[in-house]
């Protein structure tokens, strides 16, 4: 079973997130930030992220860059799920292109918060296949 990773410090969120991941056939782990995110993909490399920006202890730009970065696990598909503006967060991201000098590609898919569950359903579905 294609395990899914949704990381959001929101509890509503990820309850919500989970059930559909869940609804989809898939398995679904969670993570309330960044860090306890990336532990989680080390422990078991999960077929997708679905990934908050704002969170406490590390972001989701942060965490995202450390995905993409990190050579074994830059390949794991990851939707952003925020209510931050996609425009936002490609602007820290190439902030952070500069700082760091290397650039990361995009992410699969952003959805803005609120998400129509369909919507994100059907990303799952097409990037899992």
């Amino acid at each position: 079973m294609k395990r899914v990773l949704i990381v959001d410090d929101d509890i509503d969120v990820t309850t919500l997130v989970s059930k559909l991941v869940e609804r989809a056939g898939y398995e679904a782990v969670v993570a309330k930030n960044g860090v306890q995110g990336m532990g989680k993909v080390r422990e078991g490399k999960p077929d997708l992220i679905i990934l908050d920006i704002l969170m406490p202890k590390q972001s989701g730009v942060r965490m995202y860059r450390e995905l993409k970065t990190d050579e074994p696990l830059k390949d794991i598909p990851v939707i952003m799920l925020s209510a931050i503006a996609p425009k936002s967060f490609f602007r820290s991201q190439k902030v952070l292109d500069e700082f760091a000098g290397q650039s990361v590609p995009e992410p699969e898919a952003y959805i803005e918060k609120p998400e129509e569950p369909e919507e994100l359903v059907e990303l799952m579905k097409r990037i899992l296949g």
